[in-house]
């Protein structure tokens, strides 16, 4: 039996209810998010359900775009998320296993692909 030790978020940012600043659906802190570091990011509801686990080379772009993008798996469910975790992992390999094993581990509700619960 193989245990993975899911690491603790080095970034946890919430959705404001009423911003004053520039926001992304209720998301003013984006700025804590690391621009050029990799890892992998994970969208909660505000009842603490897990809707989304992602990785990325460049996280903070890649978070932002999935709430930009028509395209992005959770376009329909934007509203939803109302906490954003983020782990620092560099390694390409241990962000591809982590991203798998949180997928399945706890049944995110919006990830299609890596699936094997269903």
């Amino acid at each position: 039996m193989i245990h993975i030790t899911i690491p603790k978020p080095d970034v946890t940012i919430t959705k404001q209810d009423a911003p004053e600043l520039s926001h992304i659906y209720g998301f003013t802190d984006f700025h804590l998010i690391p621009r050029d570091r990799g890892g992998i990011f994970m969208f909660y509801s505000s009842k603490g359900e897990l809707l989304f686990v992602g990785k990325a080379r460049k996280l903070r772009p890649r978070i932002k775009k999935h709430f930009e993008d028509s395209v992005s798996p959770i376009k329909e469910h934007r509203n939803e998320v109302a906490s954003i975790e983020v782990c620092i992992i560099e390694d390409a390999v241990h962000r591809e296993i982590y991203e798998t094993y949180i997928i399945n581990e706890f049944k995110a509700k919006y990830n299609v692909d890596k699936v094997f619960f269903r």
